[in-house]
């Protein structure tokens, strides 16, 4: 056992074995790959909630989470969780991939269409996959978009659909026609206008689940930079999974530097990180 962090750096104790517990518990959780540079992440991300519920060491807090029950002890998990989750996020990040989508969907015009977003975040991506709808197909498409991520807090904000006025990744013209601007005290925030909001469906998911209860299955999924936090054993089970959640010849769009080349079987590639459903 060994400090990972000097005392003048640190609030609370952390060492080696707080962190290799933290390691195999996040993976337990949620399949999150923590490699060994994380030391620092980690503790400040977890210092913080260790102060909000009043523990004095990691050892403390991390032999509660393991040991108690009951709904508090599921609340507890969840901000563990919530912590230790990455989200960077903007509208039409990786923008390839938004005319590719606004092509397969003009494809599809008339038929009913369900979207899977996965690792919503804070709603930047769940919001461009709906303009992209509405200006593909439509105001009145019928297309349904349900909108997942593990992290809780950052679903909250996304069902708020609030952002700042200059946020990255939107252009004036759409900016004008999806969000309502905001006066007085709200100046310099938008929000998505109700026509927009009623294509997504914002709800929790843990990809780790052993069975999934999305609903029919759908026709196009983002699941992009996700993959990434996995080892390889955990993305082919992920995809297995997803695999079964789509309809034949669905479209599964990744992140820049995510790779299904091993899962040929599953998935085959359709373009730049667009992938088939085989």
């Amino acid at each position: 056992m060994s400090a990972l962090l000097s005392p003048r750096e640190s609030e609370f104790d952390f060492d080696s074995d707080d962190f290799e517990k933290i390691r195999k518990l996040i993976y337990k959780r949620a399949g999150i790959n923590l490699n060994e540079g994380k030391h620092a992440m980690v503790y400040s991300r977890l210092s913080r909630r260790l102060r909000d519920v009043g523990y004095d060491s990691f050892g403390a807090y991390l032999h509660a989470l393991e040991h108690a029950s009951g709904v508090q002890a599921e609340q507890e998990w969840q901000e563990f969780v919530n912590c230790l989750t990455t989200n960077l996020t903007s509208f039409y990040r990786e923008e390839h991939h938004f005319p590719v989508l606004a092509y397969e969907l003009a494809l599809r015009k008339g038929q009913h269409l369900r979207l899977w977003c996965n690792a919503a975040s804070t709603g930047e991506e769940p919001y461009s996959l709906a303009i992209t709808v509405t200006e593909a197909l439509g105001a009145n498409a019928d297309v349904k978009i349900l909108c997942t991520d593990i992290d809780t807090k950052v679903l909250a904000t996304a069902a708020r659909g609030v952002y700042a006025a200059d946020a990255r990744g939107l252009n004036e013209e759409r900016m004008r026609r999806n969000f309502l601007r905001g006066s007085g005290a709200n100046s310099g925030s938008i929000r998505v206008k109700p026509e927009l909001q009623r294509l997504v469906e914002f709800r929790p998911h843990n990809l780790m689940d052993e069975r999934w209860s999305l609903g029919e299955p759908f026709d196009i999924v983002f699941c992009r930079n996700v993959m990434i936090y996995f080892d390889p054993p955990t993305q082919r089970r992920v995809l297995e999974r997803m695999h079964r959640a789509m309809q034949p010849q669905g479209l599964l769009f990744a992140g820049h530097s995510e790779n299904f080349s091993a899962s040929r079987d599953l998935f085959r590639l359709r373009g730049k990180t667009v992938y088939e459903r085989v």
